[in-house]
């Protein structure tokens, strides 16, 4: 058996999954088995994934359509490593990523979610020069709930055992056990690691480095801020019977922060009456954000400001002169 598994969700990703494939089979740990998961895709995904085949690590499971949570609960049913790692089909890895995350999990039992930092590429792959660097140790369910450090479903490295004790299956649920609940579109992985650390005692920490590069896209990014917030929203009534004094003391930050980081994409969007409207909501929720992260959340409302004020045309002409001068 392989000591991991990295489980590849693919939905009419062909133009990217190359990239993808290449990054991990380019790991300096060499003992994974890769398995996509085509998840109903109508371009090329699966002739591309067919012609990775050829390395015999590397499988490939075929479903309809089931979404992210899905494809990554059928990659898990399949796997076969102590240890499961996620890496979207638009992602990439760092060379000595695996490694990493199986030593940390090897020298820490009772570690059940090891993670990284995350540096931002854009649709090209080029660096955004934006990094994720995340708290890595002394992780709380409150951290996970204001923060979350994990940042992204590309960065976590799971032990099978925890993700065994996370498992469930649903009455209407013939084929296998649920992981990340299907039944989110979005937010589906911060309602998992919350719920590993709401109802489990597994332990999660992060590794050093900027070891997932994690894809985005700036096209329509506050077009979906209603729907990511309504998400985030589900999931906190689906948690909240788990533990209902943890929620009613800290849901009030957690949402500000929410709404805070859904106002930076508006911003990264140059979407000002979204940026100015979630910021202004996130502060009606709590201060918490401005006096724990001043700086950044200070940023913040001077960017949503400005681009409702002055719209996005200076705005974009701002940062091109800061790009400039960050190069010389």
């Amino acid at each position: 058996m392989p000591t991991a598994s990295i489980i590849v969700p693919a939905y009419n990703a062909a133009a990217t999954l190359p990239d993808t494939l290449d990054s991990l089979l380019a790991q300096s740990f060499r003992d994974f088995e890769i398995i996509i998961v085509d998840d109903g895709s109508t371009d090329a995904t699966a002739d591309v994934a067919y012609g990775y085949t050829r390395d015999p690590r590397v499988s490939i499971v075929s479903q309809a359509n089931r979404g992210l949570a899905g494809a990554r609960n059928s990659g898990i049913a399949a796997a076969r490593g102590l240890y499961v790692g996620f890496c979207d089909a638009d992602d990439l890895w760092a060379p000595g990523k695996l490694a990493a995350h199986v030593m940390h999990l090897d020298m820490n039992p009772d570690v059940g979610l090891s993670y990284s930092g995350s540096a931002l590429i854009d649709g090209t792959g080029r660096r955004l020069g934006v990094n994720q660097r995340p708290r890595l140790l002394g992780v709380l369910a409150a951290h996970i709930f204001k923060r979350n450090p994990v940042g992204n479903g590309s960065a976590a490295v799971m032990r099978r055992s925890a993700l065994d004790d996370l498992a469930y299956r649903p009455a209407f649920e013939t084929r296998r056990d649920w992981v990340f609940d299907e039944t989110f579109r979005q937010s589906e992985d911060i309602e998992c690691w919350l719920r590993l650390a709401l109802s489990t005692d597994w332990e999660i920490e992060g590794v050093p480095g900027l070891l997932t590069l994690y894809r985005v896209n700036g096209g329509g990014l506050s077009a979906n801020t209603d729907r990511q917030f309504a998400a985030w929203e589900r999931m906190v009534e689906k948690l909240r019977p788990i533990n209902p004094d943890f929620f009613e003391r800290h849901e009030g930050a957690a949402r500000a922060y929410q709404l805070r980081y859904l106002a930076r994409r508006a911003v990264s969007a140059h979407d000002g009456d979204a940026a100015w409207s979630l910021v202004r909501r996130a502060m009606e929720h709590s201060l918490l954000p401005l006096l724990e992260e001043p700086v950044k959340t200070a940023v913040t409302l001077c960017a949503a400001a400005a681009l409702k004020l002055l719209g996005p045309t200076p705005v974009r002409h701002a940062a091109r002169l800061r790009a400039r001068g960050a190069a010389r």
